[in-house]
């Protein structure tokens, strides 16, 4: 929108979804605002105004609608306050089981036969603290929202166990001596444990979705390096405007979206698209920012920054669907909003009527409390937003992006699943899979190589030196490495010059597949990447051939097999080749389409 400014605003205070859509509420009602998204699972507010605005005029209208804002903290400053919150909550959720299970120890043991009571004054003393000092937090949030106008759950809670207090005082000081008196207080202190137990519960499942943005923005670099008329300087990745020159070493991030300049190398993408094996990267080629850089030094001019990066781009698309209200839940927000007042009217109601039916004062009373009691941790207010952030959280740990809640809502709809290759049903990291060796000698092969690709960090090498690890292999130096750009890398080991690359290594030195060419044929239909293992000099000559490939995930198999028995289809579609696509297939039972072979009538949908 032409003209808009957007704020984020930290908000405090909120206990539901009945709270998330009174703020949005409140927010909304502000001259100038255009739209408002409120996410009660990282307890943000996003606001979009026509024109500038000052945040005090925002902040206020959350003020008044009872609840606290603020202008967002640093990360680490925020990760730290709801570090010290959590801990608060779990104190204070200890304390109040330990004061209340006194209370509840003499009901538990009735039914052994075992009949007493603690004296009056002990339950007074154990209760009082639960009521209002670890309960003092219902009675805030009740204020709140009775001066807003306005009914929550909190409030239910502390209408119910005052209730139940206060009717335990009164029969306490006004029974005969001599006569045990009907007290309730472990009923108010157990209600108001088990409401902290489940906002405890509830501020994890919050602080673990959260976790998993936060492991996202953790893939961006915080500091560059900026190229500023030949000179380098060490800044923030929040200083970088558009076209500057950032230099990238050889294995770091790129803290960037941009085009190469200067340079040439490899980068792991496998965090964007999937993608295992490292992409060439050379002047005018586009890199990501949060993919990883791998033996080159490169000059990238920055073409995306901030908000406009696809990291950025892929973090809001999960807290846009944390966010984003199922139509059940918008249900909920309906029917959420008139709760609190009908409970209470019934539970008037519930008095009146038991006393005019001729019960006495105290036992229409108790049947007034048990009303508000029982309505007190309201599941219907916070089972559905809960349910939604642990749903998104839980699947963006596991690398799964979900589009909205409605998409949560009917996930038990579906019918048939279309897997991805690369990540999704294989590891994502390349391994030897095959390899021969023209002497037989399989084992000296794979210590030249891992030899040659010690201290690399292209993740074939790596793949390489696992190889050698997992079979005990002691790992030689070798004297003059050198990189072979876009061929492979070469040294020399006990006087014996090797080069291990692709295939335009071997053509570049003039020789011929010879025996390993029929393997090397089979390899490269199963969509194997190759690598040749050459002896250079005077007499250059093949030594072997190495096929790397993706490998399936312990679970794939087993996840696959398990939606088929419940009759849900299951098909793999990649960008790969036939051969790749075959590979994972055939075990898997799965029926494969590539792009190639299928070409989309419509376009495609993207990847959120």
């Amino acid at each position: 929108m032409n003209g808009s400014t957007t704020f984020d605003l930290a908000i405090s205070g909120m206990t539901c979804a009945s709270c998330a859509g009174r703020v949005e509420r409140a927010l909304g009602k502000v001259p100038g605002v255009q739209s408002v998204s409120v996410n009660l699972a990282n307890e943000r507010a996003h606001v979009e105004v026509l024109g500038p605005m000052d945040p005090g005029v925002l902040i206020a209208a959350v003020d008044k609608a009872g609840y606290g804002a603020t202008l967002p903290q640093s990360e680490t400053a925020t990760k730290a306050d709801q570090t010290q919150r959590l801990h608060r909550e779990r104190w204070a959720l200890l304390l109040a089981i330990l004061l209340a299970l006194p209370l509840v120890l003499p009901m538990l043991a009735a039914p052994l036969g075992l009949h007493w009571m603690l004296p009056a004054w002990a339950q007074f003393a154990l209760a009082t603290p639960v009521q209002f000092i670890v309960g003092a937090r219902f009675y805030s949030a009740a204020w709140n929202a009775v001066r807003a106008g306005a009914g929550n759950m909190d409030l239910l809670v502390a209408i119910g166990t005052s209730a139940g207090y206060g009717l335990s005082v009164y029969q306490w000081l006004t029974t005969q001596p001599g006569t045990a008196p009907h007290l309730y207080f472990e009923a108010s202190a157990v209600v108001i444990a088990l409401v902290l137990l489940g906002k405890y519960l509830e501020s994890r499942a919050k602080r673990q979705t959260a976790s998993a943005i936060r492991a996202l923005e953790a893939l961006r670099p915080e500091r560059a390096i900026r190229v500023l008329d030949g000179r380098e300087e060490d800044v923030a990745i929040n200083a970088l405007k558009l076209n500057d020159r950032v230099l990238v070493k050889p294995g770091e991030r790129f803290p960037v979206d941009g085009e190469v300049v200067e340079g040439q190398s490899h980068a792991d993408e496998a965090l964007i698209s999937g993608e295992s094996l490292p992409v060439p990267k050379q002047p005018g080629d586009k890199v990501t920012g949060g993919a990883i850089n791998g033996e080159g030094r490169l000059l990238v001019r920055t073409l995306a920054v901030g908000a406009e990066s696809v990291l950025a781009r892929i973090i809001r698309l999960v807290e846009e669907a944390q966010a984003a209200k199922a139509p059940i839940q918008k249900m909920v927000d309906k029917v959420s909003q008139v709760f609190v007042p009908a409970v209470l009217v019934l539970a008037v109601a519930t008095l009146l009527g038991w006393w005019l039916y001729g019960a006495s004062l105290e036992t229409a009373i108790i049947n007034a409390v048990a009303v508000l009691v029982i309505a007190c941790p309201c599941a219907l207010g916070l089972a559905t937003p809960t349910a939604i952030m642990a749903g998104t959280g839980v699947a963006a740990r596991h690398g799964i992006l979900i589009k909205d809640a409605e998409a949560l809502e009917r996930a038990h709809e579906v019918s048939t699943v279309v897997f991805d290759k690369t990540g999704t049903l294989t590891c994502g990291t390349p391994k030897i899979v095959h390899l021969a060796a023209v002497d037989g000698n399989q084992a000296l092969l794979l210590q030249h190589a891992g030899a040659l690709q010690r201290g690399s960090e292209h993740s074939l090498a790596k793949a390489v030196l696992d190889a050698c690890k997992e079979q005990g292999l002691t790992v030689p130096d070798v004297s003059a490495s050198h990189s072979l750009t876009g061929r492979g890398i070469a040294g020399t080991l006990d006087g014996q010059s090797l080069a291990l690359g692709n295939r335009r290594l071997l053509e570049d030195s003039g020789l011929s597949m010879g025996e390993l060419g029929t393997r090397a044929a089979a390899w490269e239909a199963e969509g194997r990447t190759l690598s040749w293992l050459l002896e250079q000099g005077a007499s250059p000559r093949v030594l072997g051939l190495f096929a790397f490939g993706d490998t399936l995930k312990p679970g794939a198999l087993a996840a696959v097999q398990h939606l088929k028995a419940r009759h849900i289809r299951c098909h793999l579609l990649t960008g790969d080749n036939r051969g790749s696509a075959r590979v994972v297939a055939r075990p898997s039972g799965l029926k494969t389409c590539t792009p190639k072979c299928c070409p989309p009538t419509r376009q495609p949908p993207s990847p959120s």
